[in-house]
């Protein structure tokens, strides 16, 4: 059950192909063609393998010179629901070239020109028709292989694609699902040691049955090497969804595995489901070992079980690694908790939060929070009525400073932080530190879509995954 592994080799027809149509030509022919050569990438949702949101690169953009970054609007065959990843100076159809690259909610990875904004190439999922502008989409982050010549990226048939930088050939595709229809892949990809990790979840209304599971892919090969199931957690391989007794627990946070890249444990957190301690693990934050064999930690409220009936569990987001073996773990309850973490408890734990704080409208937190490190510690969340910050110090979490601006995932890059208010506020820039808008971006609404920061370049895809649509906007802002 493990080798599930199409090894492509003549897909070319209905795989990646090099673009220039019409569709995908840049709606503001006026911007500006920016030929800097690039010296940074951004390779992952995140940023980093452990969900950080937080970038250490210079990026050339300050709170003095955003004002007078011009945007150009790509138009894309498909709605990126999603971040985007770039690699600078890698080589495409025969030229060196930066490059960021998408997934639509429908499977198609598009490669584009940093520069000018133009379509270098597209790979189409076979009988992507199929599902076209249907409930089966996919809104995770491709992530990019170590050695900069390939990606890798989800499609809503349930596969994982190895793609080649150069041209979007695939060099494999392996499924890690065996009911697409019902389990999704929702969040964003993860790479660590030459191994591929994703995650599945379900659809909305949680229609039975579905597991949530962490698949982890041989990088090389494409072979599927290991499994764990958050409900009968005791079978390690894909299982039909029909014969496990209970049903749901997704992983579907945004940023779905986060990587302890000291370990290699991975942490995720589940949604509404049976929680036993044992087996059946919905509604918890669970951290395992790098061969998804052995939990080391897990933790649910108290309250799970009310969580549970009312759709307010905690696997709206993932675990959040602050250091120091903290943990912060958000939900739909409007609750931020700090957990302490080790790695020698694999039983049943049920509360035991060291402090617990609002979110910072007390709505629902859908997002990744971002953690930068440095002398102090910072936190920083945005749900779907406020952005706030936090610093984290001797176990304790200090409000510092919050506001009623809707926002998705925050990101830091080059001492800013970047915000995008996805209802209709465009993308916003703060002073990390002290809260103070310093430029406001426009942009159209959107959903869980982030920006990434890179090389004197904003790129932020907008748009709505819920809207079922087959054309969507990538915004590139360059500076002069």
């Amino acid at each position: 059950m493990f080798h599930r592994v199409l090894m492509v080799v003549a897909l070319w027809a209905c795989g990646a192909a090099p673009a220039r149509d019409s569709k995908d030509s840049v709606a503001n022919e006026s911007a500006p063609v920016q030929r800097r050569a690039g010296t940074h990438d951004w390779t992952r949702f995140g940023w980093d393998a452990g969900r950080s949101n937080a970038s250490t690169d210079p990026t050339g953009i300050t709170a003095a010179n955003i004002g007078g970054m011009r945007r150009q609007q790509v138009q894309l065959d498909g709605t990126v629901d999603a971040s985007p990843i770039y690699l600078h100076g890698v080589r495409v159809n025969g030229a060196d070239r930066d490059v960021f690259f998408v997934t639509t909610t429908y499977g198609k990875t598009i490669a584009i020109d940093a520069n000018d904004g133009s379509i270098l190439w597209r790979y189409t999922p076979p009988n992507y028709d199929t599902w076209s502008g249907s409930r089966q989409i996919t809104t995770a982050t491709p992530v990019a292989d170590p050695s900069r010549n390939f990606i890798y990226a989800a499609s809503p048939d349930g596969n994982i694609q190895k793609l080649s930088v150069a041209d979007g050939h695939p060099a494999w595709s392996t499924a890690i699902t065996l009911l697409p229809d019902r389990e999704k892949i929702a969040s964003s990809l993860n790479f660590f040691r030459g191994r591929v990790i994703a995650t599945t979840g379900g659809y909305i209304g949680d229609a039975p049955p579905y597991q949530g599971h962490v698949a982890i892919l041989d990088a090389e090969s494409g072979r599927l090497t290991h499994v764990w199931n958050s409900l009968c957690s005791d079978r390690h391989e894909l299982i039909e969804p029909s014969s496990c007794d209970e049903s749901g627990s997704a992983i579907w946070g945004r940023t779905g595995a986060v990587i302890d890249t000291t370990t290699g444990d991975i942490y995720i957190a589940t949604g509404n489901a049976r929680y036993d301690g044992r087996i059946h693990w919905g509604d918890a934050a669970v951290s395992i070992d790098s061969t998804a064999t052995t939990i080391l930690d897990n933790y649910t409220p108290t309250n799970t079980d009310d969580l549970n009936s009312r759709d307010a569990d905690i696997g709206s987001t993932s675990p959040v690694l602050v250091g120091n073996d903290y943990v912060i773990q958000g939900g739909k309850d409007g609750r931020i908790r700090l957990l302490q973490w080790g790695r020698t408890r694999n039983g049943a734990r049920r509360g035991g939060e060291t402090q617990i704080v609002s979110t910072p409208s007390g709505d629902d937190l859908f997002t990744a929070p971002a953690v930068m490190r440095g002398a102090t510690t910072w936190i920083f969340a945005a749900d779907n009525g406020g952005t706030a910050a936090w610093t984290f110090a001797n176990g304790r979490l200090q409000d510092k400073w919050h506001n009623r601006n809707a926002g998705t995932s925050p990101v830091i890059a080059g001492g800013l932080l970047y915000v995008y208010d996805h209802r209709g506020g465009g993308l916003r820039v703060y002073e990390p530190q002290s809260g103070r808008q310093v430029a406001q971006l426009e942009a159209g609404d959107g959903h869980w879509n982030d920006p990434i920061i890179a090389d004197g370049r904003i790129a932020l895809p907008e748009g709505d995954s819920n809207s079922h649509r087959t054309s969507g906007v990538l915004n590139i802002w360059r500076l002069p």
